[in-house]
């Protein structure tokens, strides 16, 4: 299910350009395109989730190596299997998207704060979690 909120001071505009984001985001992890995701995310953004009881979070000098690094789904023949379950806008500049996909038979959900910053829309923090069963994506 998706649901979406618009406040009066989000406008369909910007309703769009964040929607067109995410599609990039979720393009970007098929092909494990590091420079992608590095205009979708803004420099100082964080990356985190929690491996057990620890915080782990790394900024985007660490992270966007380690996806150019991994081999992409699309380069295993794997189907792009994602969508947007929630987008909510707090204010004119201010977004939450809940997303969710599958790769290489890990699930995850994604909180990706999106603020938008000079005209544009960025991700400024993506919180997650992944599954720890591995079992197949849906085709």
């Amino acid at each position: 299910m998706t649901t979406t909120s618009l406040r009066p001071s989000a406008t369909t505009a910007d309703f769009a350009a964040v929607l067109e984001l995410l599609e990039r985001y979720f393009e970007a992890f098929q092909h494990s395109d590091a420079r992608a995701l590095g205009e979708l995310f803004h420099p100082g953004a964080l990356y985190a989730f929690a491996d057990g009881e620890s915080l782990k979070q790394l900024d985007m000098p660490t992270y966007l190596p380690i996806v150019a690094a991994r081999p992409s789904p699309a380069s295993r023949g794997e189907a792009r299997d994602d969508r947007v379950l929630a987008l909510e806008f707090a204010g004119p500049a201010t977004a939450l998207a809940k997303v969710e996909s599958c790769i290489a038979q890990k699930h995850y959900v994604d909180f990706l704060s999106l603020l938008k910053l000079e005209g544009r829309w960025r991700i400024v923090a993506k919180v997650f979690h992944v599954d720890s069963e591995v079992r197949p994506c849906p085709t």
